[in-house]
């Protein structure tokens, strides 16, 4: 069994926003897909459904800790370094443009506090990641990032625009491809396609 999670904020209010575009992206795929009915487990503090991608049982878990607890329900699951191979961690990545992911692996959080829970939770970095993209992106290429001031603004109160959330949709069929690669063949593979494109 492969384990995806999905890092966001629970609740209404949070739904859309760009923090979110982790849960978003699993809840999309999973709809698409025909996973199970997503049912809370109180023992996880998360949300969880099940399926099949590329013929491999995934099971998706939104964690309902808020952002910076993410990593109580990571630990949940993930016990081992053998668990930790066969799991996948979503979020949101200021310095990656709209509709563009990249894979990594062994790196520290990056200033990003979901993932900073998850990496104090586990012990460990070495963890597969999904970094979804969610700056405008310059004519020149790289990243407009937000200043510090603007940040909580952007990322927490801010939903995806209609143009962007189109560029989104083009982040979510990758982040597809990437799961049923890596479930398929593992993590390497998958991020040297998923980090071409």
């Amino acid at each position: 069994m492969f384990y995806i999670f999905g890092l966001g904020n629970p609740g209404k209010e949070y739904e859309n926003t760009k923090h979110n575009a982790g849960r978003m992206a699993l809840i999309s795929i999973a709809k698409k897909n025909k996973f199970s009915e997503w049912e809370e487990s109180k023992k996880a503090f998360a949300t969880i459904s099940s399926g099949v991608i590329e013929g491999k049982k995934v099971t998706f878990v939104l964690p309902n800790t808020f952002m910076n607890k993410s990593g109580t329900s990571v630990k949940y699951f993930v016990k081992t370094a053998k668990d930790r191979e066969k799991i996948l961690v979503a979020y949101d990545d200021l310095d990656i443009p709209i509709g563009k992911i990249k894979m990594s692996t062994n790196r520290s959080s990056g200033g990003h506090n979901g993932l900073d829970s998850v990496i104090k939770n586990l012990k460990s970095e070495n963890f597969g990641r999904i970094r979804i993209g969610i700056s405008k992106e310059k004519k020149k290429g790289g990243v407009i990032r937000p200043d510090g001031s603007k940040l909580k603004d952007v990322l927490v109160e801010k939903n995806f625009s209609m143009s962007e959330a189109v560029e989104f949709k083009k982040s979510v069929k990758k982040i597809e491809e990437a799961i049923g690669l890596f479930a398929q063949k593992g993590f390497e593979i998958a991020m040297n396609k998923a980090n071409t494109n």
